[in-house]
C-alpha cells in the first residue's frame, strides 16, 4: 500500500499496488478532474508531475513515452495518469498541472 498526495489540493488516498495513477486520484474525489475522452488521443489531461516516490511507480512504457512527447511543459518528473502503476513500495506525491487554470 502506497499513500498518494495529490497537490495542490493537498488531499491523500491509500492506493494498492497495481493501481493506476488515475485510479487512485479519482478514489480521492474526481471533482477536481477533467473527463478523459481516450478518442481525442489528448492525453494532457493526464500530465502530472511526480515530486516524490517516482521509484513507488510503474517504469515508463513506450506508449506513455509517445503521448509525453506530442504534450507541451514535459520534464524530467512527467508521467501521464493513465500509465503509471502504483508498485506499493513507497508513499507518492504528485502535482497537477493547470490546477490554477481549472482543471
Amino acid at each position: 500500500m502506497s499513500t498518494i498526495t495529490i497537490m495542490p489540493v493537498g488531499k491523500t488516498v491509500e492506493a494498492a499496488g497495481g493501481t493506476t495513477l488515475l485510479a487512485a486520484i479519482r478514489s480521492a474525489d474526481a471533482s477536481f478532474m477533467p473527463d478523459f475522452d481516450e478518442s481525442k488521443k489528448d492525453a494532457s489531461p493526464w500530465h502530472l508531475f511526480v515530486q516524490e516516490g517516482r521509484k513507488g511507480l510503474s517504469k515508463t512504457t513506450r506508449e506513455e513515452n509517445e503521448k509525453l512527447d506530442a504534450i507541451v511543459g514535459v520534464g524530467s518528473k512527467s508521467r501521464l495518469a493513465c500509465f503509471a502503476t502504483v508498485l506499493g513500495t513507497e508513499d507518492i506525491k504528485v502535482e497537477l498541472l493547470g490546477f490554477s487554470s481549472g482543471l
